[in-house]
């Protein structure tokens, strides 16, 4: 499959949603706007890791390891925050609880589920394919990442999703057994230590079903 053809593929997933962020990143484009990109180049604060990160070396675009859900295409681009400038060969990696608020490698669990890592190109971009992460008491839903620069850890942290779209989301078959999240963006702490609205995603519904996800992490190298 061309270049081309691949970028065609990805319009068209997304609905029509030609020159607008989500479209750029998912096709792998550079910004649209350099003015654009510049004004919103912010640091990401530094959060926990939290108590489920475990190591691994699974490098792969797909982690739902037959997970059920809602799809989630998670589009991280990682910046430099002092100059803006995408960093290439960034290494990305991501864990997230399962629609029952489980994560894989912890309490005896041994699988690898919904984790990985990846290499970001040269616009600074991966994309992971996902599912909507579940809830579990005391946090609001959340994706944990870190990423990896030169064989060190320069950011840690995590981001979120908008309380309505999650609402909707957990009222789905394969949410709905556990109700809604017991926690608001409002009312977690994490949240608000990780910038509140700076370190939500930006979605939008993909043709086919579920959601595309984007931010940009601007991080010191």
């Amino acid at each position: 499959m061309t270049e081309d053809m691949r970028r065609r593929d990805a319009l068209k997933a997304l609905g029509g949603v030609g020159a607008g962020v989500a479209a750029w990143q998912i096709t792998g484009g550079a910004w649209p706007f350099a003015t654009a990109q510049a004004a919103t180049c912010v640091l990401q604060p530094e959060v926990t890791e939290g108590p489920f990160w475990v190591p691994n070396h699974l490098t792969r675009r797909d982690i739902t390891d037959g997970r059920p859900g809602i799809p989630l295409w998670l589009h991280l681009t990682t910046v430099d925050a002092s100059t803006c400038k995408p960093i290439k060969g960034a290494d990305v990696e991501v864990w997230h609880a399962d629609a029952r608020g489980v994560y894989s490698g912890v309490n005896g669990n041994t699988r690898r589920f919904l984790r990985g890592h990846q290499r970001a190109d040269a616009h600074g971009e991966v994309i992971f394919r996902t599912i909507y992460p579940g809830w579990y008491r005391g946090r609001t839903p959340h994706i944990h990442l870190k990423v990896h620069v030169g064989g060190s850890v320069v950011h840690t942290g995590q981001v979120f999703f908008r309380d309505a779209t999650s609402a909707a989301v957990y009222r789905t078959s394969h949410y709905r057994s556990r109700g809604e999240a017991d926690t608001t963006n409002g009312r977690d702490g994490i949240y608000a230590q990780a910038g509140a609205s700076k370190a939500l995603l930006r979605l939008t519904r993909r043709a086919g079903g579920g959601y595309i996800a984007a931010i940009t992490l601007g991080v010191r190298r």
